[in-house]
């Protein structure tokens, strides 16, 4: 059966910024368009501008360029990622998911780095993460939501400025924690600094990265629609 829309229409245009290795582009533009009716159109990397009206640019999961080198780091010298930093620079919406999350910290978009799993294995499966500062994409504060994760380098590092800034100015969004809501070492898949499973950066919160993936639990008869959580968040908004 065809999911409902969280809104019939949304004011809000997005579009979706595809990789040579992006896998979860397909999950992010159905989300977008088909679950939360966001007009969405799909932008390959070798694109120099983004489509005009555009509010929200998604960098979605995978494996751009097949992560040699790093992760992220042959993608950020992409013809598309000028007019990704313009956008940002503009207080335009952008949202990075795992490879889109590891993209953003190559082209300095987001502080910090993604770096191996504290346990050097690929991670897959549903984990907690609580909201722990109010934003754009996080919009209350002390909820816990289910998401899936699928990385080999989903932990979060940055040097202690950095994460004492992080900390200070209200910009981790989301940290792993306990279905309870506990922020618990057992709870932490990747060994990621202080828990961080996802942070803002820009002018005003308008760039957010996290490692789990909130497109693939956007709908019920997925298991849970905890993603569509943040989806709503930014859609509701005007950019």
């Amino acid at each position: 059966m065809r999911a409902l829309s969280c809104y019939r229409f949304s004011p809000v245009k997005a579009c979706v910024v595809v990789f040579p290795g992006s896998n979860a582009d397909a999950e992010m533009i159905h989300t977008l368009r088909d679950v939360c009716g966001a007009p969405t159109e799909v932008v390959w990397h070798t694109e120099t501008a983004l489509p005009a009206g555009v509010d929200l640019v998604a960098l979605p999961g995978g494996f751009s360029y097949g992560d040699y080198l790093r992760c992220g780091a042959i993608a950020k010298v992409s013809p598309i990622v000028p007019a990704i930093r313009a956008h940002a620079a503009r207080g335009g919406w952008v949202l990075g998911v795992c490879n889109g999350f590891q993209i953003l910290t190559e082209v300095g978009l987001l502080p910090g780095a993604l770096t191996l799993n504290v346990n050097r294995r690929f991670e897959c499966g549903d984990w907690f993460v609580k909201v722990t500062a109010e934003g754009p994409f996080t919009p209350r504060v002390g909820d816990v939501w289910r998401l899936p994760i699928a990385h080999g380098e989903g932990r979060y590092q940055a040097d202690e400025a950095t994460l004492r800034r992080l900390e200070g100015e209200g910009l981790i969004g989301l940290r792993y924690c306990t279905s309870a809501g506990a922020i618990d070492e057992a709870a932490n898949p990747n060994g990621s600094l202080h828990a961080i499973a996802g942070i803002y950066g820009g002018s005003r919160k308008n760039v957010f990265g996290l490692m789990p993936h909130p497109e693939r639990m956007s709908e019920e008869i997925l298991g849970c629609a905890d993603g569509r959580k943040l989806f709503e968040a930014v859609l509701s908004r005007a950019a």
